[in-house]
């Protein structure tokens, strides 16, 4: 690598510096976030060496947004670099702890000079499968805005309005259901929710897709939401009721925009080569498949061994050797988006799979608490899901547990 450029980049302008082989500024510049100022980013480079045979390698802290995205597409290999290693390098070129843009430009080009090998280049995702991260992280996104949403008005509620609460909790949503939020639609306030009669709480249940046992539930609601509460005064009341309003029109817009995106996302996925291996997995659906695909992206030379893939995903745990002290503890820095859904896919496959329920409780006896056993077993599907991504296979339970088959036979002989 004889040159290499770092470029600090910001909301609106970008810092860019060059440096060669020795360390030495070549040039530098500060370029607007604009189709000009990514022109002059790929001239001052091409002055400097760039060729299509042979790119000047580019390092930013950031592996998205429109200037990364034109620098792949133009053919440049990119280098994230995480900002806290950055700011560890930014030591050894001023102890004095000063800091400019151009400096940090200048740290994040002598970080490709010096440790290129320990730094990943931004995988060469397909278009396909670049698409699926997009939907299926902003569908999760909306997921924790809807529960995020669901928690403040669930919080209001509880305020003034708790007999609501207890007359739809026993559904698993809580206020997310579209039976609860119809009804809150329609009488935000206990005075209102108390007036409505059986005629009009079977109307609002057809309404949110209620098909059987009307009249019961009407029932039900009607007795409920008439038991004695503690009451603030008509006007605070009315006054926590509009409130409501407000807060149920965020949560529906949390919602909506949930649904839309998971359905989005699957559409997607499901155009994609790897979504027919990825859903043989037991515990994996087409949205959760999504979520690991977005993830781990489809260039496979990206985690040359499944170690690497474990490592990412925080489900290998690490070590941590000093003298005659030895502790094994579990990964913090790690890929919280495919942990979070690894944690769900290791639980529901306790329910698809006789070899995963074997395997965790195979390590519940060894003396793993829960979580550990948990991660312990997602731990093991990554490897089979490299190992099945890899060779263009699907999942297959024999090959996966063959001890917990192999079990079975006896048992069944």
């Amino acid at each position: 690598m004889k040159v290499s450029c770092g470029i600090d980049w910001a909301s609106d302008h970008h810092d860019a510096a060059i440096v060669d082989n020795t360390g030495s500024l070549l040039a530098k510049a500060r370029i607007d976030d604009t189709a000009e100022g990514l022109a002059e980013l790929l001239q001052l480079l091409a002055e400097h060496g760039d060729t299509a045979e042979a790119p000047v390698p580019v390092a930013i802290e950031t592996s998205r947004g429109l200037l990364v995205a034109c620098l792949r597409a133009a053919g440049r290999p990119v280098y994230a670099i995480n900002p806290m290693a950055a700011a560890r390098y930014r030591d050894r070129h001023a102890v004095s702890r000063k800091k400019s843009d151009h400096l940090d430009a200048m740290v994040l080009a002598n970080i490709l000079r010096t440790d290129a090998a320990a730094h990943r280049q931004l995988p060469a995702d397909t278009e396909l499968a670049q698409a699926v991260a997009v939907l299926a992280r902003a569908q999760q996104n909306a997921v924790w805005d809807r529960t995020q949403a669901a928690n403040k008005l669930t919080s209001h509620l509880r305020e003034y309005f708790p007999g609501f609460l207890a007359a739809v909790g026993v559904r698993r949503e809580g206020v997310c259901h579209p039976i609860a939020r119809t009804l809150l639609a329609a009488a935000p306030t206990p005075e209102q929710a108390a007036r409505l009669t059986r005629a009009q709480l079977r109307s609002l249940l057809k309404k949110a897709g209620r098909k059987n046992t009307l009249d019961a539930e009407a029932d039900r609601l009607h007795a409920a939401l008439r038991l004695p509460q503690m009451r603030h005064l008509p006007l605070v009341e009315q006054a926590m009721g509009r409130q409501t309003l407000a807060l149920l029109r965020q949560m529906e817009a949390a919602c909506t925009s949930a649904d839309d995106l998971a359905e989005a996302a699957v559409e997607s996925f499901e155009k994609h080569p790897d979504a027919e291996i990825i859903t043989s997995f037991p515990g994996l659906g087409t949205l959760s498949g999504a979520r690991v695909l977005a993830e781990i992206g489809d260039d496979r030379s990206r985690f040359t061994d499944a170690k690497g893939l474990k490592a990412y995903a925080g489900s290998a745990p690490i070590t941590r050797a000093s003298g005659k002290s030895v502790a094994v503890l579990a990964r913090r820095v790690k890929n919280q988006r495919l942990a979070g859904v690894g944690y769900m896919w290791a639980f529901a496959a306790m329910s698809h799979s006789d070899g995963a329920r074997a395997h965790y409780d195979r390590r519940r006896k060894a003396g793993d608490r829960h979580t550990a056993a948990q991660r312990n077993l997602f731990n093991r599907m990554l490897g089979c899901l490299h190992h099945c991504l890899t060779r263009r296979v699907c999942y297959s339970e024999t090959v996966a547990f063959p001890a917990c088959s192999d079990a079975q036979l006896t048992e069944a002989a």
